[in-house]
């Protein structure tokens, strides 16, 4: 393993494989996840909003508004991060369009509680397996997309690796799904998942609250990510079983003493959905300090 750049590091080479496109297109995109890896998420994020306006801050001169945007190109190249073959704009989340069209958005028919989509057609409500099985405290969750493919290596690299130029696409894919629906009842508040303490001081970033600020202005709904905290620094739950998942976060989450609800009806908001377990003792607790329901949507759905 390379210690720093150079071919290994950045693929620079790959072109001798595929030798009709661009050497620059086959370097960018570790390129980027190299330089992302050094590069506080704060930063990150601010420099990857002025990549999405064009024309960078009203208050610049436009020569120097076009210096900023060269320089930030080289930090956000405009090609697909995740086949490094064809263009792809930030405000696309560096996703061109053949990765975008391997997308697969839930549609009914689906579990009416956990939303786990099924083969063949039904025509009325069910409950699969796994939430007859569990004790869940929501009263519905949804997913925008299955967790496979592009969505899955980019929830990863955006999670794990800072890959943060995937967010608007991830966004885009979230609110495409959950406003249509959640237009469709009324609902009082916006919360998201919370990471523990440490976690986040590592990460530097909860992706939930990242994906449910975007809900909550477009639903002019207040967002609180005050309300819940996480306790415990909980086992990833990714190579556990069900049982491992509930029994892993059931004494995990806490509301904050000074925050009680009155009967609203809570989004929950989280980036995969797997069992439920985690987003169910959310719920527990939600209901617990007033909550009157709590519907649960996240931007992918493990299958």
């Amino acid at each position: 393993m390379p210690n720093g750049p150079g071919p290994d590091a950045f693929g620079t080479f790959d072109f001798l494989n595929k030798p009709n496109t661009p050497l620059y297109y086959h370097a960018a995109p570790r390129f980027a996840t190299f330089l992302a890896q050094r590069i506080p998420a704060a930063l990150h994020f601010r420099l990857g909003a002025l990549r999405l306006n064009s024309y960078g801050p009203t208050t610049m001169t436009v020569p120097l508004a076009r210096t900023l945007q060269a320089g930030l190109a080289l930090l956000y190249p405009e090609v697909c991060q995740l086949c490094g073959e064809q263009r792809a704009a930030p405000a696309e989340g560096f996703v061109c369009v053949h990765c975008w069209s391997q997308v697969r958005f839930i549609k009914p028919p689906f579990c009416a509680r956990c939303g786990v989509p099924v083969a063949g057609e039904i025509n009325t409500a069910f409950e699969c397996t796994n939430c007859r099985d569990l004790e869940l405290h929501f009263c519905s969750a949804r997913s925008a997309v299955t967790a496979r493919g592009v969505v899955l290596e980019a929830v990863h690299r955006y999670k794990y690796s800072r890959a943060l130029w995937f967010e608007p696409f991830l966004v885009d894919l979230f609110l495409r799904a959950a406003l249509p629906a959640l237009r469709e009842e009324t609902w009082d508040l916006v919360v998201p998942v919370p990471l523990h303490p440490l976690k986040e001081r590592e990460r530097e970033f909860n992706q939930a609250e990242r994906f449910a600020a975007p809900l909550a202005r477009a639903l002019a709904l207040p967002l609180n990510p005050q309300l819940l905290r996480r306790v415990q620094p909980t086992r990833t739950q990714t190579l556990l079983t069900k049982a491992q998942r509930a029994a892993n976060v059931r004494r995990a989450f806490a509301r904050r003493a000074d925050r009680r609800l009155q009967g609203e009806r809570v989004i929950l908001v989280d980036d995969v959905f797997t069992t439920g377990a985690t987003t169910s003792a959310c719920a527990r607790v939600l209901r617990a300090a007033g909550a009157g329901e709590v519907c649960v949507w996240t931007v992918a759905r493990g299958l």
